[in-house]
């Protein structure tokens, strides 16, 4: 083992002459992430220390490294507007750091433990825009492996607040990389994973999909697919055999969602099907516009109170018309009955009118023996 002397990490910690740190902003098995100021353009970014390669041998450390830039340079690769854009990959003191867009923001994981669960529609917004994010991702080559409430970042103030992104792609691959059967170790989170990927295969687009799939349904639901355990091994095992809990509070949005975690990976629709599945499902066809690209929502469009600061709730988005609904299925309408045609006595010919005449005496006559027979 090879180590190397290591500066303290804190406020004001300046990475790679550029990036100044100012406050932790959260951290987890992937490392910690900072607000920093980059001095260069003077606005302010996400770092994050993705790995640290102390206590590894030197060959364990290079390999880190180059494994951390090669991911910084696929994320980097994308973009769009609702994912959290990757700016830079650098080397400080020996240790690979990640440069990202910083959002003012609050993740769904942090939205759920105020809340509990939040409404299908509001989750249906998150869905489809976070789904036409990873659609645009896996179209430039790149798998997330590692989507959960905890990575989706929702505004909470300033001119974007409601805005949509999905954050963390420092374990991104491009699907030209390498251990293309089974991976060393499992990539992702316990409660989110598809079967396929508990059994240690590699992630897949089609893992993504399973992943939006159980994000969604643990928003809705205020439970993973495969319930609640503090041994995450159990976790995995109920993962790997495909134990889903049936929802039960979803709506529209059931059978989108269980089409999305369908345990075979062959049968889980695309990434753009399963947003065109979302969006026609709770707001009806051709609503894309409508969602893609705005804030999320309430029925009436206001901004969601999980979703914003105090001085936020409550306000109207740039997009405040109501949320569009799909058309209800009306019944068939019973078919018009044809109207008995009326007697013509035209269709008689030159006889309709002495006929007409005969008529008339009969029942002229069957009225004066009736008469008769009742006075006598």
């Amino acid at each position: 083992m090879t180590e190397r002397a290591r500066s303290i990490v804190g406020p004001d910690y300046l990475v790679a002459g550029r990036y100044r740190l100012q406050s932790k902003l959260g951290g987890g098995g992937m490392g910690a992430v900072w607000l920093a100021h980059d001095r260069l353009l003077n606005r302010d970014v996400g770092v994050k220390q993705v790995l640290s390669t102390a206590g590894l041998s030197e060959q364990e450390a290079t390999e880190v490294r180059n494994q951390i830039i090669h991911e910084g340079r696929v994320a980097a690769k994308l973009s769009h507007e609702h994912a959290i854009a990757v700016y830079d990959v650098v080397l400080e003191a020996g240790e690979p750091w990640l440069v990202m867009e910083y959002l003012p923001s609050r993740s769904v994981a942090k939205a759920l433990a105020l809340v509990d669960t939040l409404p299908p529609i509001e989750v249906a917004q998150i869905g489809a825009q976070i789904a036409d994010a990873l659609s645009a991702a896996h179209a430039a080559g790149i798998t997330h492996r590692d989507i959960k409430p905890g990575n989706i970042l929702v505004a909470d103030r300033g001119a974007e607040v409601g805005k949509v992104k999905l954050s963390d792609f420092g374990i991104s691959r491009g699907t030209g990389d390498a251990h293309d059967e089974l991976d060393d170790a499992i990539t992702g989170t316990p409660a989110y994973l598809p079967p396929e990927v508990a059994r240690g295969y590699r992630p897949t687009e089609a893992s993504d999909v399973f992943s939006l799939g159980a994000t969604l349904y643990t928003a809705i639901e205020g439970q993973p697919p495969y319930g609640f355990h503090e041994d995450n091994d159990v976790i995995v095992e109920r993962a790997a055999m495909a134990q889903i809990i049936p929802p039960n509070r979803s709506g529209a949005l059931t059978p989108v969602l269980l089409h999305m975690m369908e345990p075979a990976p062959q049968r889980r629709p695309s990434m753009a099907e399963a947003r065109d599945e979302i969006l026609t499902a709770v707001f009806g066809p051709g609503t894309g516009p409508y969602i893609l690209g705005a804030p999320v929502r309430t029925d009436d469009g206001t901004i969601p109170a999980w979703a914003a600061r105090n001085s936020a709730a409550g306000l109207r988005s740039p997009h405040s018309a109501p949320l569009p609904r799909p058309p209800r299925a009306t019944a068939p309408s019973a078919p018009a009955q044809k109207k008995k045609p009326a007697f013509d006595m035209a269709g008689l010919g030159p006889n309709a009118a002495p006929l007409a005449i005969a008529i008339g005496l009969l029942i002229g006559l069957l009225i004066l023996i009736v008469i008769l027979v009742a006075v006598l």
